[in-house]
């Protein structure tokens, strides 16, 4: 995968990223990327807030789907668990 680098005028800060975590895991699914800015708690710089979007994307720890609602993935409880059973199969 090739990253690309791009000139930012704003790193958001951590407790920023978390407020945008949060809100997503609260509302998965629900929201499209430009109404979802514009119903966070605090306001943000559209560019800060893509910046955060580009980072949980790239973590694995959100997704786009077709409609373009974004929603959160990342369970680890969830795959250790699944991936302990002996049952079930792995490749």
């Amino acid at each position: 995968m090739k990253v690309v680098q791009i000139q930012v005028l704003r790193y958001p800060r951590l407790d920023t990223v978390l407020m945008v975590e949060n809100f997503i895991k609260k509302n998965d699914g629900h929201y499209k990327k430009r109404k979802l800015w514009e119903s966070l708690p605090k306001k943000m710089m559209y560019q800060t807030f893509c910046v955060v979007i580009d980072y949980l994307l790239h973590s694995g720890k959100i997704s786009i789907d077709a409609e373009g609602k974004i929603g959160w993935i990342f369970y680890p409880e969830d795959a250790r668990y699944y991936y302990s059973r002996k049952d079930l199969g792995r490749c």
